[in-house]
């Protein structure tokens, strides 16, 4: 018998690790009893690493040479993160995917504890948001940890499988709303008959409960400097860590009680902190952090086709959506009570653990039909974005299209990868790119069919071929811009709308523009090969009507409908142009076989 295939939530805050043993889906506890590793790595000063409780213990001491939270950083160059730990991962020797190797290194020792075998195939879940290089830096990961993914899974999706293993047929329209440690995800499922479709889904992979931890800290932080603590900034740093630490704890205990006391004897060798934080102080400060999720919200339910009042529930997942105001803005917008029965720390985790289950043959199968969550595409000629696979699209799924040289002798195309909503190519982000060289000859000679393949883990293949002669490019994405925050995520797909219309305007002026442009090359061309055979006044028509349509394409102000209008004239008058050009060439082609 095969062994089974680890279920693992490679969390913010937290990371779990379980498998399906005779037939029923548990999560693994360590040799403590716990089944919630803090997802904490500390690094000694000898380089060895000690991950979980241990090294968390050692945060306020040392944040500097304690990683948490280095999910926010995965796939992502130093410095692109919105958030700044106190510590510097180069300083330490280390990257986020050596980090986040430990932590997956460390869970797969406890399931092999319990276990008792050799553990080494995981389904692994990830923000539903987390783009490409993101995925790629979790694979590697768990590469580097000993471990095969079997799927990467997103984490609303997983959240949706605990929740409805044991729905049956009943069909559900369902909101998961995941407010975890360092992301937020919400996503839109449909559940019928052991089918799981992800009708859409939006989030932010940099807001998180660490964002409200650091903002009660610098509340905590005012109040130290108002009694006389001041600080050169590397001191402050330290300070603010320490300050995190309570803040972190301090909210937690708020989630029931209305006060928490905090007691910080000496935080900078000389000034003591003792205050209490109440319930109200907590939800003023984290009033505008919870309202940054409703946009999100709406954007999914949105690109669904839904209204708040289609759901039939909505799903609370996340360490975060125990505080008492995150169940009351949600109860609000949603205009139901959201259901929390769900354990929302370890319902990822489950249902991850479920899809190992069902991918190892233990579990019943249930069909998991995710999505891609921005639109991927090329740039084609006049800088235009020619969509592949639009934002939403259930995955696995392939689209491909056929290109063309757009000029004569030309010698190779240039395929520009970009991932984005708007429609220029420059207002996207490119992914990556491939040269596809080819026989040079006339326009329209060359044929070069693209294909994008997205598999059930969110990772892009492209695949363009020389259909003369047969050769494939397979394009392995590598960034070749600068990666965007997910700041910029959100303000693209809200400029999408914003500016939709004079997107699509600016569009269609350059379709017309690259028209018009071929049409004064033709007319050139026609009225060359006619020579003498035209009269004065036709040929002055045509000239007229050349010039004004070269002045206004010279200027892009100039309004699509006058644009348009010129190259109308210009075709009517070439009407018969044309006639007289097949009758020549019909005549041209007899005299050459001697018929004429």
């Amino acid at each position: 018998m095969s062994s089974p295939i680890l279920g693992i939530d490679l969390g913010t805050t937290h990371s779990l690790v379980g498998v399906v043993d005779s037939g029923f889906p548990i999560l693994l506890a360590d040799a403590e009893g716990q089944r919630l590793t803090p997802s904490a790595v500390a690094v000694g000063e000898d380089g060895s690493l000690t991950v979980g409780r241990a090294a968390l213990r050692q945060r306020a001491l040392h944040p500097e040479r304690v990683v948490t939270s280095v999910k926010r950083l995965m796939g992502r160059r130093t410095g692109e993160s919105d958030w700044q730990p106190p510590y510097d991962l180069a300083a330490l020797g280390l990257t986020a995917v050596d980090v986040s190797a430990a932590i997956l290194r460390h869970l797969k020792g406890i399931a092999e504890r319990a276990m008792e075998q050799p553990l080494n195939r995981a389904v692994i879940t990830v923000p539903a948001f987390f783009n490409e290089p993101q995925r790629e830096a979790t694979q590697r990961a768990a590469v580097q940890a000993g471990l095969q993914v079997e799927r990467l899974l997103s984490e609303p999706t997983a959240a949706a499988l605990a929740y409805g293993l044991e729905k049956g047929s009943e069909r559900q329209r369902v909101a998961v709303y995941d407010l975890g440690g360092g992301t937020f995800d919400v996503s839109v499922l449909e559940l019928r008959d052991g089918v799981f479709e992800v009708l859409a889904t939006a989030g932010n992979t940099q807001l998180g409960g660490d964002d409200l931890d650091r903002r009660i800290a610098r509340h905590l932080l005012r109040q130290l400097q108002a009694e006389g603590g001041v600080w050169e900034a590397s001191q402050a740093e330290t300070v603010l860590a320490a300050l995190t630490v309570a803040a972190e704890e301090a909210k937690k205990a708020l989630s029931s009680a209305e006060e928490a006391p905090i007691s910080l004897p000496f935080v900078d060798g000389i000034h003591s902190l003792s205050t209490v934080l109440t319930r109200a102080d907590l939800e003023r400060l984290a009033s505008p952090w919870v309202d940054a999720t409703r946009v999100h919200c709406q954007r999914a339910l949105t690109d669904a086709g839904l209204d708040f009042a289609d759901l039939d529930e909505v799903v609370l997942v996340g360490g975060s959506t125990r505080m008492p105001l995150v169940r009351q803005r949600v109860a609000q917008w949603f205009g139901r009570d959201p259901h929390v029965s769900t354990h929302p720390d370890e319902a990822i985790a489950m249902g991850a653990v479920i899809q190992a289950g069902m991918l190892a043959g233990d579990l019943r199968q249930l069909l998991l039909l995710d999505v891609t969550p921005l639109s991927l595409g090329i740039e084609t000629y006049g800088g235009l974005m020619n969509v592949l696979i639009p934002r939403n699209s259930t995955l696995p799924c392939k689209a491909g299209e056929m290109f063309t040289n757009p000029v004569a002798n030309q010698k190779s195309m240039l395929i520009r990868v970009l991932q984005g909503e708007r429609e220029m190519a420059r207002d996207n982000w490119e992914l990556g790119r491939v040269e596809v060289p080819f026989v040079p000859g006339p326009k329209g000679s060359a044929r070069v069919g693209v294909q994008f393949s997205i598999d059930a883990d969110g990772l892009l293949e492209v695949l363009a071929r020389d259909t003369h002669t047969g050769v494939d490019s397979i394009l392995t994405i590598q960034r070749t811009a600068v990666d965007v925050t997910d700041g910029e995520v959100e303000k693209m797909i809200a400029e999408s709308v914003d500016h939709a219309l004079d997107d699509m305007t600016e569009r269609q002026w350059t379709e017309a523009a690259m028209k018009g442009r071929e049409m004064v090359d033709s007319v050139a061309a026609a009225v060359a090969a006619l020579n003498d055979g035209m009269e004065s006044e036709e040929r002055a028509s045509l000239e007229e009507a050349v010039v004004e349509l070269k002045r206004l394409l010279e200027d892009p102000a100039q309004p699509l409908s006058r644009l348009k209008a010129a190259i109308q004239e210009l075709d009517d008058l070439t009407q018969e142009l044309a006639v007289r050009l097949v009758e020549q060439a019909m005549e041209e082609s007899l005299q050459r076989r001697g018929v004429l």
